[in-house]
């Protein structure tokens, strides 16, 4: 399995986890990724001006 690490050396794998069946990632770990100097509040933001530019299945 091909492994994706950031800078930080932190594994993407690690941060999806699995609920209910469904695999989540937290916003909180999103906005580390794309290390957003405002933290949640960026992503949230950027999902809620580019609604349809998301999945259907890509929800907080």
């Amino acid at each position: 399995m091909n492994e994706v690490a950031t800078k930080e050396n932190i594994k993407i794998e690690d941060m999806i986890y699995e609920i209910r069946s469904k695999q989540v990632m937290l916003d909180s770990d999103l906005a580390r990724l794309y290390k957003c100097t405002n933290g949640t509040k960026d992503i949230n933001k950027a999902v809620k001006r580019n609604i349809e530019r998301f999945p259907i299945n890509f929800m907080f």
